[in-house]
Parts: C-alpha cells; structure tokens; sequence
C-alpha cells in the first residue's frame, strides 16, 4: 500500500477527520537517518501528523513545522511539511537506545521526555503564527490532542503509531485526527466517543489491513462518514547543491575565504535528509567569484 491520507467529514459535517498510512515515509526517515527503533517510533509518529496537519493548510505555499524540544536523551525532534503530502524530519538524538516501557513498548516518552511542543504555520504573512503548549507525557499523540484543545480551542482526538520487524526496519505506521466543529451537537459527539473507546491502537487497525479509509470508517461508524480528497504522502526533502551554495554565500566574504585558504573541499549536511553536499576548493573560489560578494 502506498504512502497516502484522506480527508473526511461526517455527522453532516459537525466532524472532520484525516487519517493516513506513512510506512514508506517513515521507513525513509529510519534509512535517511540511522534511527534507533525508539527514535524511529518517535519520529514517524511526528512525521505522521505532520502530514496530515499539513494537508490542513489552505494556501498552497504554506509550510508547518512541529518542533519538540524535551530533556529525554533524544533532546528534541523537528518535522516540517507542506499542504500537499510532503513532510521531512529529524530528531536531535537519532541513536537513542532505551529498554521497553512498563507496557513492553517502545518507550517513546522516556525518550522524549518533558518539555514543549511548538506548531508554526507560515502562511506568507511577515510573521508565522507559532502555538506552544508543555508536553503532557512526550507520547507525541496524547501532547497534539492537548495542543489542539488549549491552543486552538478545538477539541480533537489524535492517535498515532509505528510498528517496528524484529530487523528494526518500518512494519507499519499512520495516524488518525478527528476533531469536532463549534456547531457538533451531543448526539454526534456521544456517538463519536464511544466509537473511539472502542479503538485499541492506530498499528493494530493497520496490521489488520485497514486503509486511512476503513480506519475512519470504524472511527466514525454511525455518523455518515464522506470522504472528501485523498492525497499523496512522501518523505520529501526539497534541498540541492543550488540551495546549499546560497547558504554559503550568505555566511559572508570572510568565511569563504577562510574556506579557501584551508585547501580542502567543505562538505554540508542537510539535517532533514542527511544528504551530504560537498565543495572542492576551485568550487568555492567560483562561489566567490559569482557571488560578488564585497
């Protein structure tokens, strides 16, 4: 099954959910960056909900990114994405190794810790709107459904999940969002909670075979559930050679020609994909020379 997520309302649209299945995204950020089992749980869950928080921007151009910052010994992850399916990401630690939590899961957040969780939504205004909020218990799923009540005022219910092959590679990941309009009546919200006290996890519905569909589909049993788009979703890094020579240009005439004198080629890291761009000295001296720098 291929990287994808919908969108849907229901309950005449007192409701509306996204739901998606990121395997593919997640198992590229656990090859991109090495990440331990517990790393990779963490980030695929982030990324998860990165996209489809993404897909919930309007302009086309708009770009959200979710930062946590925690004093667990992964220190911090950050993911941005977009409003059409593509999302990169990073964690701070990416080798963390912890035993298994009380429950014998992954122990996520042992790994993240306590902190904060900041969502900024850049939307080509002169400032981003940025929310932050404490993390409740570094989970990632439970600190979003918080966010989202406290910060925007919207009550939502977030489930997230990765699950981990005995090879430490990706066997399944997704996630859930469902939130209630200012307009949802009791019925609807009644019937919506009890449909979710009877979900067990995000994994087991995907390790079923569920689609982002059939998820949202069990989630809002009863309530008209209409699929309204579906969308691609790729781990997608939008760094070149090109951008990274803006970089260096922008560091100024002297630390390029600190560059130059040392005599051997710069390599830079792009943190998100961890592809590695590297610049012998004649191309430094060219990037000098076209940057008619001062």
């Amino acid at each position: 099954m291929s990287d994808y997520l919908v969108r849907a309302t229901a309950a005449g649209a007192q409701i509306r959910a996204f739901a998606c299945t990121t395997k593919g995204v997640v198992e590229a950020a656990r090859q991109a960056h090495d990440t331990s089992p517990v790393v990779t749980a963490a980030l695929g869950r982030l990324l998860s909900a990165g996209a489809m928080m993404g897909s919930m921007q309007k302009g086309e151009e708009d770009l959200l990114t979710l930062q946590i910052k925690g004093d667990g010994p992964m220190q911090g992850l950050l993911v941005t994405a977009d409003s059409k399916g593509g999302v990169k990401g990073y964690a701070n630690v990416p080798d963390v190794i912890l035993p298994a939590n009380a429950l014998g899961k992954l122990d996520v957040a042992g790994a993240v810790g306590h902190g904060t969780l900041s969502v900024i939504r850049d939307m080509g205004l002169k400032e981003p709107y940025v929310g932050q909020t404490l993390l409740q218990t570094g989970e990632i799923a439970e600190d979003l459904t918080y966010y989202f009540a406290s910060s925007e005022q919207v009550p939502s219910s977030v489930g997230l999940g990765v699950l981990m092959e005995r090879d430490n590679t990706v066997r399944q990941a997704g996630g859930f969002i469902v939130q209630l309009m200012p307009f949802a009546e009791d019925a609807a919200i009644d019937r919506l909670e009890r449909n979710l006290s009877g979900i067990t996890s995000v994994t087991a519905m995907l390790d079923a075979g569920d689609t982002p569909e059939q998820m949202l589909g069990r989630i809002l049993e009863g309530l008209d559930c209409q699929v309204t788009d579906t969308c691609p979703v790729a781990f997608s890094c939008n760094c070149s050679k090109e951008r990274i020579k803006k970089v260096l240009i922008s560091l100024g005439k002297k630390e390029i020609q600190d560059m130059i004198h040392e005599g051997r080629e710069v390599e830079v890291n792009c943190h998100f994909c961890n592809t590695h761009y590297r610049f012998s000295v004649e191309e430094l001296k060219g990037i000098y020379r076209k940057s008619r720098l001062p």
